[in-house]
């Protein structure tokens, strides 16, 4: 049963400069990278059109808004919204977070969407071996990285800020006015002979490609470890998770600090919300909007339309050789390394993310036998949890990359539906007046919550009546 200590009080630090507030958005867009960006969204393009687009830009704008109540509360706290959740909630929040963690993302389809292209470019027949042992080279490199946050933020900035300037350049090249035109239709929901949804596409796919429209499940909710971490805020009174091997152990608090309502405060507070508002907004909606825009029209234009047609992630080694064939071959070779890579960077960061929610919520939900001390400690049993369980579903021949990354996106569509409303729930009851959202905010974020709750129960009812 939790006991948690009520909330210390310090003055709310002064606000950063924008340029050292850039970082954390860059994690979660790498989050969903691999997922949406890359797989769900692209399939969609290649198999019903540009009609469906209008999907991937709600699902990232909501995902906006409800990150940044996940900010909101991380920023003013000091604490994460895990924790806060459990001060409502007690031993069922840090329960419901561990499971609703660990089920959707031990389906390891986005290691085998990488081991699949990885396969592909050395010329390697793919079996479990493969995503297997990319498995284990992420354990390792998280395992020996001194600090988790800036190995994993290196790791993000170097792949993206390289990674969509290249995909953006090769649809310059590809397509033209008319494909230009069919996406912007798209993006208002017009398709070819439909509006918004074409006839016999999987509720399932699309449900689970909305939920990855960014990062996706309870990933997003991660964003309050990385602000904390980055400084945001109260968050500068919280400790950094560093290696077990090879950091130097941080102090570590579960519960956090917040500011009195001074007038010196509250201005502060503006500031800050200001700058890390921008800084999402730039990073994580525009460049996620923009990349699986772009990424779904470079599908679209090389791949839509062909007859060798397939139901698997095998489109984009389709991408690959179209690109190659009406450029140069290296091209394309390069095209796929840059996606393979994605993927894998993408699951690294959902490794990291989800040992961190599951370890937090351990601690939370007993601190009395399970020791914030020894947090790390817990972080790394659930990494290599997830490892081993992935490495045993692959040894079960569940390999098929696509139908893996639809099960844990379904999964997570459901979690999101369930935070989602818990967020805002959180933020008005337990945040002082001047600090709450607004009035817009709250009517986003509900509009969120009713859209993931009608999908998520038509696409259940619909498999149910099957």
């Amino acid at each position: 049963m939790p006991n948690l200590l009520p909330l210390r009080f310090k003055n709310l630090p002064r606000p950063l400069k924008f340029r050292h507030l850039i970082g954390p958005s860059f994690i979660l867009l790498g989050l969903g990278l691999g997922s949406g960006e890359l797989i769900l969204w692209p399939y969609l393009a290649t198999n019903y059109g540009l009609g469906i687009m209008w999907g991937a830009l709600l699902g990232i704008t909501f995902q906006f808004f409800l990150n940044m109540e996940i900010e909101r509360y991380a920023l003013i706290t000091g604490e994460s919204v895990f924790v806060g959740l459990a001060r409502k909630l007690k031993f069922f929040s840090p329960l419901w977070f561990i499971i609703s963690t660990l089920i959707p993302w031990m389906w390891p389809g986005i290691i085998a969407s990488s081991a699949t292209l990885f396969a592909s470019i050395f010329n390697l027949k793919y079996s479990s071996y493969l995503p297997s042992i990319l498995l284990i080279i992420i354990g390792l490199a998280l395992t020996l990285g001194p600090i988790i946050y800036k190995t994993q933020e290196f790791f993000q900035k170097t792949l993206i800020l390289i990674g969509v300037p290249f995909i953006f350049i090769l649809t310059l090249m590809f397509a033209n006015l008319a494909d230009w035109q069919n996406l912007g239709s798209g993006l208002i929901g017009r398709g070819d002979g439909f509006w918004f949804l074409p006839y016999g596409i999987s509720l399932a796919t699309f449900l689970g490609a909305f939920a990855y429209a960014g990062a996706g499940g309870n990933l997003n909710l991660a964003q309050s470890f990385y602000i904390k971490e980055k400084g945001y805020g109260m968050g500068k009174f919280s400790g950094r998770i560093t290696s077990i091997l090879t950091g130097k152990k941080e102090k570590i608090t579960l519960e956090g600090t917040t500011f009195p309502l001074t007038n010196k405060n509250l201005k502060r507070f503006k500031v800050w919300w200001k700058r890390i508002n921008l800084e999402h907004l730039l990073i994580f909606w525009a460049t996620g909007a923009l990349t699986m825009i772009v990424l779904s029209l470079l599908a679209y234009t090389t791949v839509f339309g062909l007859e060798q047609k397939t139901a698997s992630i095998n489109f984009i080694i389709m991408e690959s050789h179209v690109i190659g064939q009406k450029t140069f071959p290296i091209l394309g070779s390069f095209f796929l390394v840059i996606a393979a890579l994605m993927l894998f960077s993408t699951q690294f960061s959902v490794m990291d993310a989800t040992s961190r929610i599951m370890s937090e919520n351990l601690v939370i939900f007993s601190p009395n036998k399970f020791k914030i001390d020894h947090l790390r400690n817990f972080y790394y049993f659930f990494l290599w949890l997830q490892i081993f369980a992935g490495t045993l579903i692959f040894s079960l021949g569940l390999t098929e990359p696509l139908t893996l990354v639809i099960i844990g996106a379904v999964l997570n569509a459901v979690t999101m539906f369930i935070y989602s409303g818990l967020i805002l729930w959180l933020n008005l009851t337990l945040l002082d007046k001047a600090l709450r959202p607004g009035l817009a905010r709250i009517f986003i974020v509900g509009i969120a919550f009713l859209f993931y709750g009608v999908f998520t129960t038509i696409t259940i009812s619909q498999y149910l009546i099957r």
